[in-house]
């Protein structure tokens, strides 16, 4: 839910949106698979693998139509990038130029099943080259390329409205849901531990204490300041009310 988060999205109104709150984003309706907040310009997420993907081509071409300097940002998996929609709507950004940067989390599983598995092409970003977009591979482990080639492909959206594909190479440290194993099935202990040895936050704190940005008095600081707003968003869901049953239909279509 970090991009629910980078939009602005308070993080009491997510947390009361896990907990199926009426304070919540979506009113309690869309729990962890649907936030979404328009005012904040956060469209949502959707719980059909890739579902999503068209809508960020036609945020795009709203984008284009009406004119300013906006850009749509569109996250996914590397498990969706197997169906057929993703290529539609990468052949559609590129004919018709739309600010659009799609971003693909690979982190190397779609649920339990290694990607390999079921891609024929499994360097994502090759897939660009089809549609002539512009395309880059991320090291998806380090905060500052990520956002080095994020602001790249900003650049190319706003001034000639060219869409790219990013694939950041990521890794999942957890298990896909509450019922998936840590490790022991699909994948071994010595695999996750060795992955988290490239924590990206744990990266770039060590960065930012090389440069003399922070020391550890001030990591320590933002780690508590981070915990503190999680707890409270924790207490603030807890006390929140359910959703009334009046409400279960309103907003099933645009209100």
């Amino acid at each position: 839910h970090g991009q629910a988060l980078a939009r602005g999205v308070p993080a009491n109104a997510i947390m009361a949106e896990l907990f199926g709150k009426a304070t919540g984003c979506s009113k309690g309706k869309g729990g962890s698979m649907h936030l979404f907040d328009v005012g904040r310009r956060f469209m949502g997420g959707h719980g059909i693998v890739g579902g999503h993907i068209p809508l960020a081509a036609g945020l795009g071409f709203a984008i284009r139509y009406k004119g300013g300097d906006q850009l749509c940002i569109c996250y996914f998996g590397e498990a969706a990038v197997n169906i057929g929609a993703f290529h539609e709507t990468l052949n559609m950004a590129s004919v018709y130029r739309l600010p659009v940067i799609f971003v693909c989390e690979n982190n190397r599983y779609g649920m339990g099943t290694a990607f390999e598995r079921v891609a024929a092409v499994t360097d994502v970003v090759e897939h660009a080259c089809s549609y002539d977009m512009a395309a880059e591979l991320v090291n998806g482990m380090d905060v500052l390329a990520v956002y080095d080639a994020t602001r790249r492909a900003a650049e190319r959206a706003r001034k000639g409205g060219r869409p790219t594909l990013l694939e950041v190479r990521t890794y999942r440290f957890m298990g896909h849901s509450m019922s998936d194993p840590l490790h022991g099935v699909y994948r071994t202990k010595e695999e996750v531990e060795e992955q988290r040895k490239r924590d990206p936050i744990s990266q770039l704190a060590g960065k930012l204490k090389e440069e003399g940005v922070l020391d550890e008095a001030g990591l320590d600081a933002l780690d508590a300041e981070a915990r503190a707003e999680a707890e409270g968003a924790v207490r603030f869901a807890d006390q929140s009310p359910d959703p009334d049953a009046a409400e279960l239909t309103t907003h099933v279509l645009a209100d």
